[in-house]
């Protein structure tokens, strides 16, 4: 009996899709069996942000952005392209917990202390201290975080299984994760682009351009952890938890902020950039999905 690779992140033996459901990518049960199926399968990519954009621009003529794209596009491509294989596998990466508990505290802290390095900045260019309304009662934000981490209306369920759990790991499959994460940031800031003109999402150029540097940080946590969407969905969550605008309503304070929001997330991402070139050149075999889906 052959022994299971061990986890390169959590050191224990790795569960893979494959040794949940056989090799699914070399069965029949992966072979296309129409031409459809064939179809899909050969441009899962293309077809996932295609689907991805007009999912979520759909309503824009009647003032909604429906943030589930990502999910329904993944989970529809994924069904048609691989049956259900495809979706076990897609599967297993939104639900692997088994990480070591640093990414944990990193998938929390590390978007905390940013939000606290923004907060900083902004004080120390003359806003006054922000208003703490939003933490009255005291477990107001656990609540919002626990929400976030179940509605797959809000973006973390809505957005990381598509992002993360799907494309990334394909893009990964021939390029690095540099390279993937740059198509990637420009792919994802696209399809957030029309929240800048719909008054009710408060967005701006500042916002536009962290959507941008964010997605590195996802994709860098994404990769370290191994292939865990579950990670970057608690990353998700913990950084929309805290409302940057109920900060400061009103004022220069106001104004600031988002900008010095952009300025702390591109300051964590250029020293992951610098003090981990490696983990950039060539993202874990865990982390890749080789499946004939590109972009051409």
């Amino acid at each position: 009996m052959q022994n299971e690779p061990n986890d390169p992140v959590s050191g224990e033996a790795a569960v893979t899709p494959t040794s949940q459901t056989g090799d699914v990518r070399g069965s029949s049960a992966a072979t296309p069996t129409n031409g459809f199926r064939a179809f899909v399968r050969r441009r899962e990519l293309v077809i996932f942000f295609v689907l991805s954009y007009l999912i979520a621009w759909s309503t824009l003529p009647f003032g909604a952005f429906l943030a589930f794209g990502p999910l329904v596009s993944a989970i529809v491509v994924v069904l048609i392209a691989e049956g259900l294989p495809g979706l076990a596998r897609l599967g297993w990466r939104v639900i692997r917990w088994r990480v070591n508990w640093i990414w944990y505290a990193a998938a929390i802290g590390l978007p905390l202390l940013v939000q606290a390095v923004s907060i900083g900045l902004n004080m120390a260019a003359g806003a006054p201290p922000p208003s703490l309304d939003q933490f009255q009662p005291w477990y107001a934000v656990l609540l919002l975080f626990g929400l976030r981490m179940v509605n797959p209306l809000e973006g973390p369920v809505a957005e990381e299984p598509g992002w993360r759990g799907f494309a990334q790991p394909r893009l990964q499959s021939k390029w690095s994760p540099l390279a993937s994460t740059a198509v990637l940031g420009v792919l994802i800031t696209g399809w957030h682009l029309p929240l800048v003109f719909m008054p009710q999402f408060n967005q701006g150029l500042p916002d536009i351009a962290s959507t941008v540097v964010v997605t590195f940080w996802y994709a860098w946590l994404f990769n370290r952890t191994g292939g865990s969407v579950l990670l970057t969905i608690i990353a998700h969550a913990t950084e929309g938890s805290i409302s940057r605008q109920s900060l400061w309503p009103a004022g220069a304070g106001a104004d600031r902020v988002a900008w010095t929001y952009l300025v702390a997330w591109a300051a964590l991402v250029i020293a992951l950039l610098i003090f981990d070139r490696k983990s950039w050149r060539t993202a874990p075999e865990s982390a890749i999905d080789r499946v004939p889906g590109r972009i051409s």
